[in-house]
């Protein structure tokens, strides 16, 4: 039985008992993760092809260990000018070893969780959002009004509802504000 799955944005070919380096997990070592991007699944006799995911089909895996892969070496040259830079990287990867290939799994309970910490964390970006955007505004006003542009005088008053900003001046802008 095999699995074709995607893993942090590339797509692997698993089969039980694997070992195989991908991208660098944000997993701690000795601990499993489960992947529910299944593109195709085959138990021998049937395939089931996802459009684009096969639904009820879960890979389980663990996290075996963090490490560098081999160094790539970067080399720029332009001829005839004298110009030659060589740079190099290596990877951060992460080894795992499949420990099963699920069928019949209900998705239905991890959607919910999936559901329940989007939710917080919209919850908890709005709130940082509004947090921001009320610093922002008494920052404005606690500013000398006077080293502010004509053009973020004329936002302020619009925020505050003030008519007729349109023709105003810079002085005219300062003293309604204030």
């Amino acid at each position: 039985m095999y699995a074709i799955v995607e893993i942090s944005g590339k797509q692997f070919k698993v089969e039980k008992k694997q070992k195989l380096f991908v991208n660098r997990l944000d997993v701690a070592e000795g601990k499993k993760i489960s992947f529910d991007n299944v593109l195709m699944v085959n138990d021998g006799s049937k395939s089931s092809v996802g459009t684009p995911n096969v639904s009820g089909v879960q890979v389980d895996a663990k996290v075996l260990k963090h490490l560098k892969s081999d160094k790539v070496i970067v080399f720029k040259k332009k001829r005839r000018k004298g110009y030659k830079v060589k740079n190099g990287h290596r990877q951060a990867i992460t080894e795992i070893e499949i420990s099963d290939i699920l069928t019949g799994v209900s998705k239905k309970s991890t959607a919910k969780k999936l559901d329940v910490l989007k939710k917080t964390e919209a919850k908890k970006t709005e709130s940082s959002k509004k947090a921001k955007h009320n610093k922002a505004i008494d920052k404005k006003e606690t500013q000398d009004l006077s080293t502010m542009s004509v053009a973020t005088l004329k936002t302020m008053a619009k925020e505050k509802g003030i008519s007729g900003i349109s023709s105003m001046k810079k002085a005219d802008l300062i003293k309604a504000l204030s």
